[in-house]
């Protein structure tokens, strides 16, 4: 009777010790994934000082903000295309600055322009030329670009339609390239005069 009792505490005392343990170790378990969560929501919010006043400011994911970056990356391409003066020094900036966000389509329809003499066209005539952003559509890694083009020279001022597409591609951030993206398989679907207005030439 005896001996009985003692195997019944033994039994007793490991049960409540194999309890207390596994209780422990669910409870350690709980606990760290708790404080991993609350070190990570943690670092992504900072405190900004304004005037000696706090002011507590959200880290964002990277991709909730990649369709805006997507858009400017584009803008900032066909600005850096579009925008040139009579200037050999300056097209050849712009165009450089331009290739940094474009692969060898972009390169291609440089050259095209180059052979067809028309920046040369732009230095004989002293036009100015500068486009204004209409919309960027996104597809997905997918954008189509709508424009106008406003050529002004000595005789006349023209307005055309910009229509280009490409594909979207990631790539590493590079001080050329701050947004980290590049333009594929660029092509031009519109490049046509909508105005041409006269100027006294007296």
């Amino acid at each position: 009777m005896i001996i009985q009792n003692i195997e019944s505490k033994i039994r007793l005392a490991t049960v409540l010790s194999l309890g207390s343990l596994f209780t422990s170790i669910i409870i350690c378990g709980f606990v760290s994934v708790y404080a991993y969560k609350q070190v990570v929501n943690a670092r992504q919010s900072i405190y900004i000082l304004d005037n000696d006043i706090p002011i507590l400011a959200k880290q964002a994911n990277m991709q909730m903000n990649r369709p805006a970056e997507y858009k400017a990356a584009v803008d900032l391409f066909h600005s850096l295309f579009f925008n040139l003066t009579p200037d050999d020094k300056h097209i050849e900036y712009q165009m450089s600055r331009a290739m940094y966000f474009v692969d060898e389509t972009g390169v291609g329809q440089y050259n095209n322009l180059k052979e067809k003499g028309y920046f040369n066209s732009i230095l004989s005539s002293s036009s100015v030329l500068s486009i204004q952003t209409d919309s960027i559509v996104l597809d997905q890694n997918r954008f189509r670009y709508y424009g106008k083009q406003k050529i002004d020279r000595r005789s006349a001022t023209i307005t055309r339609s910009i229509i280009t597409e490409g594909e979207l591609v990631d790539i590493p951030r590079s001080e050329n390239n701050s947004h980290g993206v590049l333009i594929t398989n660029w092509k031009t679907i519109e490049n046509k005069d909508l105005s041409n207005v006269s100027k006294n030439t007296f």
